[in-house]
C-alpha cells in the first residue's frame, strides 16, 4: 500500500486490503462452513495473533525515538489529507492514548511495533496550524511528539514513504489527518443537502441498529441485522488479511453492514470482531474478521433470497461461519 500525490482511484479496483493482525490465516473450506441448528457446529475460527491490536512485531524493530524534522501533508487518495515526517512516513495515532491531558499507553512490545516520534525538532507542514504540535513526557522520561494533543508514532511494517499499513490496524491504530484526527476522505455531500459536520477527534462511528441471532427453518441459527434482515459473507473474501472483494456495481447489490459496537450484537462470536476501514470510506462490519453484507433482494424480515446465489453468497452463522445449506 502507498500514499502518492494526484493519483488515480485505480487502485481501489483491487482488493480492499486491511492488515488486522488480530485475525490469524485460515481457508474459506469446508472447516469454514456451518451446519444448521440441530447439528454440531464446528468452530475451527482463527487463533488471534498474540499481540492484539499491537500488530506483528517485526524480527529486529529497532530501538531509540527518532525525531519527526519537517512534516509534510500527503495526498492519499483512499485516506485523504494524511500526515508524515520529513521521509514521507506515515504518522498515526493511538485510540487507547488520550488527548487530554495527552499520555501515551503504548510500552515495551507495543512500542518495538509502533516507534514513538521523538518531540523536539518537529516543524508543522504546510498549511498546517503550528499550535497543534506539542510533546508529552513518557513514562520513560523521554519526550514524544503530540498532535492535538495525540501522541505520534510510526509503524515498524511501514518501509518506505506512502506506506500505510498500519492504517486501521486491532481498530484502534489510524493514520494522522493535518489537524490531528483520524485520516478520512470525506464523501460528497448530495447535491442541496448540507454539508455534515466532521467527527470530533476520538469519536465512534456511528452504528447501526444491531446484530442478533435468528433462526430459519432451513439455515437454522444465522445472523440478522438490525432490522432482521439476513447477513452474509462473500466467499472470494478473505479474513487474513482481512480483505472485501465486493466493490464497486457489487456493493449497490450486497451493501456493507456498517460497525455494530459489541453491546449491540446479541447471540454473535466477540472474537476477532472487528471493523473494516475500506478504501472507498466506507467502514464494515467483520465477524471472526469476516466483512459482512445484506442483500437488496431480501425485502422483509426473514427473507433469505441472497442465500447461495452465484455458488458465493451465504447466510452466516452466529461464529462467523458460511451456512452453505441450500
Amino acid at each position: 500500500m502507498g500514499m502518492k500525490r494526484g493519483t488515480t482511484l485505480a487502485a481501489v479496483a483491487m482488493a480492499v486490503v486491511l492488515a488486522a493482525t488480530a485475525c490469524g490465516p485460515s481457508d474459506d473450506k469446508a472447516a469454514d462452513s456451518a451446519q444448521p441448528a440441530g447439528a454440531a457446529s464446528a468452530q475451527g475460527s482463527q487463533a488471534p495473533a498474540a499481540d492484539g491490536a499491537y500488530g506483528a512485531p517485526a524480527a529486529d524493530a529497532g530501538s531509540g525515538a527518532k525525531p519527526g524534522g519537517q512534516l509534510a501533508i500527503a495526498n492519499n487518495d483512499q485516506l485523504g489529507a494524511v500526515l508524515t515526517d520529513s521521509a514521507g512516513l506515515t504518522l498515526y495515532r493511538f485510540d487507547k492514548d488520550t488527548a487530554k491531558p495527552p499520555k501515551s499507553n503504548c510500552d515495551g512490545d507495543c512500542e518495538k511495533t509502533w516507534p514513538v516520534v521523538a518531540a523536539g525538532d518537529a516543524t508543522a507542514a504546510a498549511g498546517m496550524d503550528p499550535s497543534l504540535l506539542g510533546e508529552v513526557v513518557r513514562s520513560d522520561g523521554s519526550k514524544q511528539l503530540t498532535v492535538a494533543g495525540w501522541p505520534a508514532y510510526r509503524f515498524n511494517k511501514d518501509a518506505k514513504a506512502g506506506d500505510f499499513n498500519g492504517q486501521g490496524v486491532g481498530g484502534v491504530w489510524f493514520a494522522f489527518a493535518p489537524d490531528g484526527k483520524k485520516a478520512a476522505k470525506a464523501a460528497a455531500p448530495a447535491a442541496g443537502a448540507p454539508e455534515a459536520a466532521a467527527p470530533e477527534a476520538g469519536a465512534a462511528a456511528e452504528a447501526s441498529a444491531g446484530l442478533s441471532v435468528a433462526k430459519d427453518p432451513k439455515l437454522g441459527d444465522h445472523i440478522v441485522d438490525g432490522k432482521g434482515m439476513t447477513v452474509y459473507r462473500f466467499k472470494p473474501d478473505t479474513a487474513w488479511p482481512m480483505v472485501s472483494k465486493c466493490v464497486g456495481d457489487c456493493l449497490t447489490k450486497w451493501p456493507v453492514v456498517p460497525p455494530v459496537d459489541k453491546a449491540n450484537a446479541k447471540g454473535i462470536v466477540e472474537k476477532n470482531y472487528l471493523v473494516l476501514d475500506r478504501p472507498d470510506g466506507k467502514k464494515q462490519q467483520t465477524v471472526d474478521c469476516w466483512p459482512v453484507y445484506t442483500f437488496s433482494g431480501d425485502k422483509k424480515p426473514g427473507d433469505i433470497n441472497g442465500q447461495g446465489v452465484g455458488g458465493t453468497w451465504y447466510a452466516v452463522s452466529p461464529e462467523g461461519k458460511l451456512i452453505t445449506v441450500q
